[in-house]
């Protein structure tokens, strides 16, 4: 590939030309060019903002018979481009890459030589067709200060559930640095057996479990073509991580809840197959050492660091005498090595805000949390753990040893401004994270916890089939550091950052089997200079 120098920064609002209403422009016209270009029909993407680059993706589809997983269909010559502007006559980045059938012709482009904190237009050419035009933005430089950042957070976006609204209203808003995916972009699912109360409102393909490369590969490619999601990945940057059903339900390292492997064959084929085709369809930066978990830096306001706790946890533990398994030290959810990194992130940061991507939450949620002195002679008796019967022993209360260690170094090194980001549980959750939650609120926080509902995937709502204000106060009743629980609706948040506070804006689809659904605010929680959560009066921006 060939660079040319980016040139000076430009503002963002210079680019954006008025914010919302220009991107809405440029996402009808990325719309337009989708339909027209079926060389291009997957859209574009970008993703895993660095100071001076950023990933740049597409799929290129060479002949008819060329589809996602066929493994048919000729190299083909792709030229990128990255440019300051909409027609293209300031190119500051350029060359030319080969879609080949062994990586499903999809191409990932490392784009080097911008210029920190700025907004980019960019766009790829192949068979003699243009693909829709993309927005992509780097990170501000590592000793730069910006005002703000903004971030869309989303998780659990199922096909079959509903429509990806969600996405839509991210994609309008004209002000997000990047958008984090939490997880459960895609759904391995047969056919209608997750599709929601009242059925599937539309199909996956293919029909049967995805399980080979072939078929990861299909899914993903059936994914894309949403048109909801395509806006969004040509609009703003993604920043990336998987949880379990982009390999399987319940995955850990040597399996998953509903992997048999007398029909479904060896576990690690698997997984490698799930795993490479989520790094041919997702704008993530491959790593030398092939780990998923990483650390994005945003000047001196914020670091964010990804999480991966599918690949190296051990198996979840059982109800009943399995319980006794969750306080043991040598069980993991993160792996040594991932964790270590973690802490020694989160302990060196030089930044305001110690961002942690989380697929899955670590907020204590116990019936109940009872006294340590009391627990410890239960635990003994009848295997109850330490900490209090565990809603989820998929989260990290089934791996307490980790999260103990996790919560008493940050707080025993003084680490300020730790926020957990999550998703995977389709509902929306902010909690304070006690390293006692018995002593809670009189004893220490090492941090907070802020958990978004899911895009499209089954709320508690949907499967109880009425509404849970009942049992939400009563898990916050006993959970006294949970500050909000709401456990119906689908959408997504905005977290906001500046120098002051960290805020989160809960948004709720008003339905999500209506493909034009419109959005309502659900509330504004921010932690602030205290360390803890507080409600605020409404959105930032």
């Amino acid at each position: 590939m060939g660079a040319l120098s980016a040139g000076p920064p430009v503002g963002r609002r210079t680019v954006m030309k008025g914010g919302a209403v220009a991107a809405a422009a440029v996402i009808a016209g990325a719309a337009r060019a989708t339909a027209e270009t079926p060389v291009f029909g997957h859209g574009v993407a970008s993703g895993d903002p660095l100071p001076t680059g950023v990933i740049l993706w597409t799929r290129v589809t060479p002949a008819p018979d060329a589809t996602p997983g066929s493994t048919r269909g000729p190299d083909v010559a792709v030229r990128w481009e990255v440019a300051r502007d909409d027609s293209f006559t300031e190119v500051v980045a350029d060359g030319t890459a080969t879609a080949t059938a062994a990586s499903d012709h999809t191409v990932k482009i490392d784009a080097a030589g911008l210029a920190p904190g700025t907004d980019y237009r960019y766009r790829f050419t192949a068979l003699g067709a243009t693909s829709p035009i993309g927005s992509t933005r780097t990170a501000p430089a590592a000793a730069d200060t910006p005002e703000r950042l903004r971030f869309g957070v989303v998780s659990c976006s199922n096909w079959e559930a509903g429509y990806f609204g969600a996405y839509r209203h991210l994609a309008a808003r004209g002000d997000l640095d990047a958008v984090l995916h939490l997880g459960d972009y895609l759904y391995e699912y047969e056919r209608g057996e997750f599709g929601g109360r009242g059925g599937a409102v539309r199909a996956h393909d293919p029909e049967h479990e995805i399980v080979t490369l072939a078929d990861y590969r299909i899914r993903h490619g059936q994914y894309k073509t949403d048109p909801d999601l395509a806006l969004l990945h040509g609009s703003v940057p993604f920043i990336a991580t998987w949880d379990d059903h982009e390999t399987a339900n319940d995955a850990w390292s040597g399996g998953a809840e509903n992997h048999d492997p007398a029909a479904e064959g060896e576990w690690a084929a698997r997984y490698a197959a799930a795993r490479q085709a989520y790094r041919e369809w997702m704008p993530v930066r491959d790593s030398a050492d092939g780990r998923l978990y990483r650390r994005l830096r945003f000047g001196a306001l914020a670091e964010l660091s990804m999480l991966d706790l599918r690949s190296y946890r051990d198996r979840q533990a059982s109800p009943g005498a399995g319980w006794r398994d969750i306080d043991a030290p040598e069980r993991s959810i993160t792996g040594r090595e991932q964790l270590d990194w973690l802490i020694g992130g989160l302990e060196s940061a030089p930044v305001r805000w110690k961002l942690v991507g989380n697929p899955v939450m670590i907020a204590p949620v116990l019936f109940p949390p009872l006294d340590p002195a009391v627990t410890a002679g239960l635990a003994r008796v009848v295997g109850i753990p330490a900490g209090g019967i565990p809603v989820n022993a998929d989260q990290w209360d089934g791996y307490t040893a980790d999260r103990n260690r996790l919560v008493r170094a940050v707080h025993d090194a003084g680490v300020g401004g730790v926020l957990f980001l999550t998703g995977d549980i389709h509902s929306s959750w902010a909690a304070d994270l006690p390293l006692e939650a018995a002593a809670y609120p009189a004893g220490p926080v090492a941090g907070a916890e802020f958990v978004v509902p899911s895009v499209t995937s089954q709320s508690p709502g949907d499967l109880a089939g009425t509404g849970t204000g009942a049992a939400a106060s009563a898990v916050r009743e006993v959970n006294r550091h949970l500050r909000y629980l709401e456990l119906d609706s689908h959408g997504y948040g905005v977290l906001h950052v500046d120098a002051g506070q960290a805020q989160m804006d809960w948004f709720y689809l008003l339905d999500v089997k209506d493909p034009n659904s419109g959005v309502r605010h659900g509330i504004s929680l921010a932690v602030g200079a205290a360390g803890r959560i507080e409600q605020r009066p409404g959105p930032v921006g």
